[in-house]
């Protein structure tokens, strides 16, 4: 049988890593604008700071049953439709959010956005099956960038159009749902099928069930799961405090955008600018010892954050963050992507998203329950949990050695 060539890898990569960028846009001005949408729809200013954590909460709640099934139906059937329902999914979350009048309505919102998460995962796969061995760090280090880059547009932008152009938040989350349709039509027209080598066959429920049962089995993906669960629920902890940090600093109120654009937005532009460089590294000393490396850091960036007095203090240690976060993301999606076998890979790759969706249940609450002492707690708090997941990470380390070994001799080997 005479196998298709592979597509080129770089339209590919240049046509996700737009999708990636408008997702991270519109979900960064939620967390960023969510507090200004509170507000607006007529939340108490006492009430918003816990509010925060649990919206935040809801967030990944009604994604995480369907996890297991994205990687399966995307393998199966279409890789290319599992990722444009994202993009039109999103569409609906951000109009919602643009247009509640009221609490519960962005509560409504805040519900659906589970629905249009498990598409990442999807788009590795697809990148790692096009991708020449010796290029992979660099395309996935790309990919990742894409994300927090969006992360930092999205506040930038938001806060042009509230305090430039005098527009509420709700005129925010348009925008970002009209930009999400432009999404989907590029996917369509401009994104080829890469369907996996080896397509699975069977009951959707038991393929998904056997992808979760791959996961707990397999020693090196149980352990990369639990260290990067515990790198999210520090990290989504803080994620929904950090505009609310910003006001406190310089002492605005919500009714403006503040220089909640200019930390969240420069700072994570700033940033995640480095996360091609740590997937340039990672080819060279392997995943392994730039994931260490970078939990580090980043639990040192958290604990030095609500130090700081000034807004330029938050902006330096908020991009050393959303830079090691970014490239923490490549390490894992290479390992996974390096070490998973064919037939498993792309849904593995889309349960890569479970310790976030879990992180994203466990942080935000733990963080509306934290916030009680203080908002500097949170980051705090956020910071030891992110030590602990680096401890993870080096026990990880030592217990793979021989993979590791295997990571760098593959690496070598040109594809």
């Amino acid at each position: 049988m005479q196998h298709r060539p592979a597509p080129d890898w770089r339209p590919l990569l240049a046509v996700y890593w737009v999708t990636s960028f408008v997702e991270g846009l519109g979900v960064a001005e939620i967390w960023a604008f969510l507090p200004n949408r509170l507000a607006e729809v007529g939340v108490a200013a006492p009430d918003v700071q816990h509010l925060v954590g649990l919206l935040g909460s809801l967030f990944f709640l009604t994604g995480l049953p369907l996890i297991p099934l994205w990687g399966v139906w995307a393998d199966k059937y279409s890789r290319k439709a599992v990722v444009i329902r994202s993009a039109l999914v999103e569409a609906v979350v951000f109009g919602v959010i643009a247009a509640s009048q009221a609490p519960w309505q962005l509560v409504v919102g805040m519900l659906m956005v589970g629905f249009q998460l498990g598409n990442s995962g999807v788009m590795m796969a697809a990148i790692r099956d096009v991708t020449p061995r010796h290029r992979l760090g660099l395309a996935l280090g790309i990919f990742a960038a894409s994300s927090p880059l969006g992360f930092g547009a999205g506040p930038a932008l938001g806060a042009f159009m509230i305090d430039g152009l005098h527009l509420t938040s709700g005129a925010v989350f348009a925008l970002a749902a009209v930009l999400s349709v432009a999404v989907a039509v590029l996917l369509a027209v401009g994104s080829t099928e890469v369907r996996p080598e080896r397509v699975p066959t069977g009951n959707t429920l038991r393929l998904a069930f056997g992808a979760v049962r791959g996961v707990t089995s397999d020693p090196i993906v149980r352990w990369l799961f639990v260290v990067y669960g515990a790198v999210f629920i520090g990290r989504q902890m803080s994620g929904g405090y950090m505009a609310l940090l910003i006001h406190d600093v310089e002492h605005t109120s919500l009714e403006v955008a503040g220089s909640v654009g200019l930390v969240l937005g420069a700072a994570t532009i700033v940033g995640a600018a480095f996360s091609p460089v740590g997937g340039w590294v990672a080819d060279r000393l392997g995943f392994r010892a730039v994931l260490v490396g970078s939990i580090g850091g980043i639990a040192i960036a958290f604990a030095l954050m609500p130090l700081g007095t000034t807004v330029a203090w938050l902006a330096v240690t908020y991009s050393i963050a959303i830079a090691l976060q970014a490239v923490v993301g490549a390490m894992v999606s290479g390992l996974l992507a390096t070490e998973t076998p064919p037939e498993r890979r792309s849904a593995t790759l889309n349960l890569i998203y479970l310790p976030l969706y879990l992180g994203g249940i466990a942080g935000p609450a733990i963080g509306a329950i934290v916030v009680t002492d203080g908002l500097r707690a949170v980051f705090y708090t956020a910071a030891a949990t992110l030590a602990v997941a680096t401890v993870l990470a080096i026990v990880f380390v030592r217990r793979t050695g021989g993979a590791a070994n295997r990571e760098g001799r593959a690496a070598s080997v040109p594809s």
